[in-house]
């Protein structure tokens, strides 16, 4: 009994853990990255190589060598940012819907682990 509450634990939380992944990390060859996965009208946090500040923007496209968005919905200052200079993107939403789904995930296994620990 104990074994399989340990197995459908575990099960459940390599699930969400799979699933959480939000962030794209590029390498420091432009010519090897893929930013095909970066859907135009999606915010989007930028994590810069050089180490400046993350930069959040709401991406339109690719030009070039350079990735072009907006500051925000209500800011329409253009944002132009090299891809030498990438890191890191991390989908917002993506990153939100993972960390609930993380919570409930957790909160599921402990319910099944105490639910099962009081059948005993």
């Amino acid at each position: 009994m104990k074994a399989s509450v340990l197995l459908k634990s575990s099960l459940l939380t390599s699930l969400f853990v799979i699933t959480s992944c939000a962030t794209t990390k590029y390498s420091e060859d432009i010519s090897k990255n893929n930013y095909s996965n970066l859907e135009a009208g999606k915010i989007y946090k930028v994590t810069m190589r050089d180490g400046s500040p993350k930069q959040t923007i709401l991406f339109r496209n690719v030009v070039g060598d350079n990735l072009v968005g907006t500051a925000g919905k209500k800011d329409s200052t253009e944002v132009v940012i090299p891809k030498s200079n990438v890191a890191a993107v991390k989908d917002r939403r993506k990153a939100r819907i993972a960390a609930g789904a993380t919570i409930i995930g957790a909160a599921g296994v402990a319910a099944i682990v105490i639910s099962s620990s009081r059948a005993d």
